[in-house]
Formats: C-alpha cells, sequence, structure tokens
C-alpha cells in the first residue's frame, strides 16, 4: 500500500504541491489528469524520491521513502521505476545497452562502469524487448529509433528493474495516436499481467478514461477528484481544468472517448 499523507513541495516560494493526501493500493492502475502546472510530474518525482519532499510522507508498506537516503534510496528507485516523456535514452548507445541500464542499481559502481552484467541479465533484457516488440532493434542505436519505439524500449529499460510500481511521466505526450495508442496498452498489460502498480501522468480525459479505472484530478497542486473514470462527470472536469465552458460539446468530450481538439486544447494549454 502506498500511503502520501500533506505532502507538500515548494520550490523557491511556489507551491507546486499542497498538503496531497492519497492512498493507493498495489496493482492499481491510477491516471493523474490535469492542465499543465497542477503539479503532476512533481507528484510522481516526489514518489520517486526525484524531488525531496518540502513537507509531509510519503510510505509504502510502513516504510517512510519520504526519510530514505543513500543505499535505501536507491533500492526504493529501483523498485518504483521512471518513464519520461522524452524517454531519457542514452543516444549514441545500442538498444540493449540502453535497457540494462536497468540493471545498475543491481551492481556496483565499477561493474557497471564495465557494463559486466550477467547473462541472466542480458537474457532479461532481450526477453523485455521481446515483450515490447524491439527485440529486433536490440544492437541498433537508440538515436536512429522512432519516438514511439524508443518509449517502448524506455518501457523495456523500467521492466528489467523489476520494479513494484511503475512510474509514467506523460509517456504518450510526444507521440502520434498510433504509438500512444501501442505505449497505453503496453502500460495497461504490464498492470494486468504483472500486478504492477502503474501511475500515469496524462492530459486528455480520454486517454485517461480509456486505460485506467481510477483518476485523481489535480489542480494548483491539490488534489481536487479522486474516484472511478466513470464518475468523472462534466463539473468535476470544469474544476479540473479550470474552464467555465457550459458547452454541450465539454460534457460530450467527459462521456465520450473521443475529445473534440479545441477541449483537448484546453487540457493541454
Amino acid at each position: 500500500m502506498l500511503r502520501i499523507t500533506d505532502l507538500t513541495k515548494s520550490f523557491e516560494g511556489t507551491v507546486a504541491l499542497d498538503a496531497v493526501n492519497l492512498t493507493i493500493a498495489p496493482g492499481e492502475m491510477v491516471a493523474v489528469i490535469g492542465r499543465s502546472g497542477a503539479g503532476k510530474s512533481t507528484f510522481l518525482r516526489s514518489l520517486n524520491r526525484l524531488n525531496s519532499p518540502s513537507s509531509g510522507t510519503i510510505q509504502y508498506e510502513g516504510i517512510a521513502v519520504s526519510g530514505l537516503t543513500g543505499r535505501a534510496l536507491r533500492e526504493w528507485r529501483r523498485s518504483c521505476a521512471m518513464i519520461f516523456q522524452q524517454f531519457n535514452l542514452v543516444g549514441r548507445m545500442d538498444v540493449l545497452s540502453n535497457v540494462l541500464i536497468g540493471r545498475v542499481s543491481y551492481h556496483s559502481q565499477l561493474r557497471s562502469c564495465l557494463k559486466l552484467y550477467t547473462k541472466a541479465e542480458r537474457t532479461l533484457a532481450i526477453m523485455a524487448l521481446d515483450r515490447v516488440e524491439m527485440a529486433d532493434f536490440a544492437l541498433q542505436r537508440a538515436d536512429t529509433l522512432s519516438g514511439g519505439q524508443q518509449q517502448r524500449v524506455a518501457i523495456a529499460r523500467a521492466l528489467v528493474q523489476e520494479p513494484r510500481i511503475l512510474l509514467a511521466d506523460e509517456p504518450i505526450a510526444s507521440l502520434d495516436p498510433r504509438s500512444a495508442m501501442q505505449v497505453m496498452r503496453l502500460l495497461r498489460d504490464i498492470n494486468q499481467q504483472d500486478g504492477i502498480t502503474v501511475i500515469c501522468n496524462l492530459h486528455t480525459l480520454d486517454t485517461a478514461r480509456g486505460y485506467c479505472d481510477r483518476i485523481i484530478g489535480m489542480r494548483a497542486g491539490r488534489v481536487v477528484f479522486d474516484g472511478p473514470s466513470t464518475d468523472l462527470d462534466a463539473r468535476t472536469a470544469r474544476e479540473i481544468y479550470g474552464t467555465d465552458d457550459d458547452s454541450a460539446a465539454f460534457d460530450e468530450a467527459v462521456t465520450s472517448t473521443a475529445m473534440p481538439e479545441r477541449l483537448r486544447a484546453v487540457a493541454t494549454t
């Protein structure tokens, strides 16, 4: 169980997270939605401890994650893998080597620098690439891949960490619709087949409703909605996205699987 209590994060006087309280059960797939600047990325980075909270606590199965340092912090980041919007691959390295970076925390610094991975780890990496349909590209440079292919490699890298929680920070924001669908299907399959908790930041309502059973809506660093995707109505969506649009088109965007382009712009501004 992941418990977040009064989680607050400030940057030079600007409050990015304002007393966030949430409980996320093992095996959930959760979408975090809201406009840019709502605090979604800061929230995920705080869970992974890429950001240290200004106050409040993060606990996982009784362990105070918010207070971890040193080796214990490295082990937490290993079990709480991150997928980023811009993939964070090393372009000059081949795909297999990029995936094996996910095993770095299992080794000493010297072994990692010398790339002394075991045969079992290399097999694990190939299996992860096969799962995301990228095994045929194992020896290809990462910077020759399309955006969708790079994101699938990033997912494979996260998988070889053997995580218990997978955090995806706007994983489809830079992708075309077809690649975005592939990535979201992969995340859903990982959640359902492996039982890994997935927490995914998304801009759009249609994607959140289509792939996640639970939605958390954030605005100005606060949680303003937390519930089943089926409970997200037009009034609540307006509160999350900060729009006074009372048109029927906005209601349709919430209740259907297709968001009109002009309302998509509201969500991504």
